[in-house]
């Protein structure tokens, strides 16, 4: 592992500016994409979180530079347990489900089902269970017992929740209908 590098996302910060200025480095050198999905899927590094930042803004701008990696994104799944970067790693889920180039394996498909049904029982972060929901709802399409899987445990009471995390839960019970 490159340290310049690994310092360079050890200082970053959640501010846009910050994970921009990463996000431009690794579209400058590619060859670094392999150093950040190490430690953004190695969860025992303090600094994977940020790695996860980062990606994230990656794979929105060109989701296809990730294809390499998607096992290992789809293995580190049930490890991620930091609401920090479970926010980043499902907005990628959803970035991958939501593709039409990119296809899926079953067994990738389980992982994404297993650990978004867990999120989502275990977080009441808005952003975090909003893209976990938006993604097995795509992915419920092609696996119906997904979505009564969902629609049981999003109908469950969530009054204490944020605004935020009741309208997610709202406009996703409605599609369901």
């Amino acid at each position: 592992m490159n340290a310049e590098f690994y310092n360079q996302i050890a200082q970053s910060t959640a501010h846009r500016k910050s994970r921009d200025d990463n996000k431009d480095f690794i579209f400058a050198h590619p060859s670094y994409l392999k150093e950040l999905t190490e430690i953004a899927f190695n969860t025992k590094d303090k600094n994977h979180h940020k790695a996860c930042w980062i990606l994230e803004l990656v794979c929105e701008e060109q989701l296809d530079l990730f294809i390499p990696f998607i096992d290992g994104y789809c293995n580190s799944l049930a490890q991620q347990h930091s609401d920090s970067a479970i926010r980043s790693i499902s907005k990628i889920g959803l970035f991958l489900v939501k593709n039409k180039k990119i296809q899926l394996t079953e067994s990738q498909e389980e992982k994404l089902i297993e650990s978004g049904l867990d999120w989502l029982i275990q977080t009441d972060k808005a952003a975090n269970a909003a893209y976990t929901m938006r993604f097995l709802y795509l992915l419920g399409k092609k696996h119906s017992w997904v979505n009564d899987e969902l629609r049981e445990l999003l109908s469950r009471n969530f009054s204490d929740q944020t605004p935020g995390y009741r309208f997610a839960v709202k406009d996703i019970l409605k599609r369901l209908k």
